[in-house]
């Protein structure tokens, strides 16, 4: 009895053993950003919450391209080629060239995605099919939404710049949204097709002062948010995005999806895919969470009085 008990021991010492010695699952994180995303820093809580470790059980290298698409493909190489065990995309433009990069390392997709099936990244979303499943979001459908409320918020407002990379996947139906909306509020939307960050600059400064308003596409090619956030200060222009991370750095306003909550959400997912589960069979999840967020810092500065109607709708106000 007591060599059975011995032997029951070892195994379990020998099973932690090899629990402990095992690497971590390497998730590789991609974007056409400027670093880190909020999906990528709500995967990472999402999987602590879970009770992974990270370090131990998983470590996140992210590869971004500073607004360079022609960039990715090389991004998502060279993920693949550093061992990566799951690639993790944050926007349309990633998911696309990781699906086109590998078919058999399981990937998983967050923020910015409103058409999965659309976009052919998956078959349907309760049986994706590949080697792709992720979260989805409303950011693309809420673009109409955007210009009601940057209406609401200014009721004068006439004329509204929409600056968008017309190469961006999902660009042509988001432009279609919003030149409807355009139609109904009653407002010019002065469409800027950007090829390359100079045709952004022009764009943005060619925003009237006390006239328009500024909305960005939905990629994060070419900078095209980043360089609409500095033409909030530098050229005062009333600002609206469709997350609230441009609106905490100094835009006025985001309406959109909570990107960080959707991380967290694909952690779920992701934990599936630890476990042994297909991405073929994980069925697709949306992010139903809407954020307004208001800036009344950049309000002030800009010499605007939100209406408190919108005010007392917006999730959260920055004071």
């Amino acid at each position: 009895m007591l060599i059975r008990v011995f032997v029951v021991l070892l195994a379990l010492v020998a099973l932690r053993s090899l629990a402990v010695a095992a690497e971590p699952v390497k998730i590789g994180a991609l974007n056409e950003g400027w670093g880190v995303t909020p999906a990528t820093v709500g995967l990472r809580d999402g999987l602590t919450a879970l009770g992974y470790r990270e370090g131990m059980e998983f470590v996140i290298g992210t590869r971004f391209t500073q607004g360079d698409t022609k960039g990715l493909p090389a991004a998502a190489r060279a993920l693949l080629k550093s061992g990566s065990d799951i690639l993790f995309t944050s926007g349309m433009n990633a998911a696309k060239v990781a699906q086109a990069a590998t078919t058999t390392v399981p990937i998983v997709f967050a923020e910015v995605v409103a058409d999965p099936v659309g976009v052919g990244l998956v078959q349907s979303i309760a049986k994706p099919g590949g080697n792709i499943t992720g979260v989805t979001d409303l950011s693309d459908e809420l673009g109409p939404k955007r210009l009601e409320i940057l209406k609401e918020m200014l009721p004068g407002l006439k004329r509204v710049v929409f600056v968008y990379d017309p190469q961006a996947i999902g660009s042509g139906e988001f432009l279609r949204g919003n030149r409807d909306a355009a139609r109904q509020l009653r407002i010019t939307l002065v469409e800027r097709p950007a090829r390359s960050e100079a045709d952004v600059r022009a764009a943005v400064a060619a925003a009237r002062k006390g006239e328009d308003g500024l909305i960005p596409g939905s990629s994060m090619s070419l900078n095209i948010p980043g360089l609409v956030l500095d033409a909030t200060a530098q050229y005062r222009v009333p600002t609206i995005f469709n997350g609230q991370f441009w609106t905490e750095r100094g835009g006025l306003a985001s309406y959109g999806p909570d990107f960080y909550g959707s991380g967290r959400q694909a952690a779920r997912l992701v934990d599936k895919i630890i476990k042994g589960e297909k991405p073929a069979t994980i069925p697709v999840e949306t992010n139903s969470r809407i954020e307004l967020v208001i800036n009344l810092k950049v309000a002030k500065a800009l010499g605007l009085e939100i209406a408190p109607i919108v005010i007392q709708r917006a999730t959260r106000v920055i004071e």
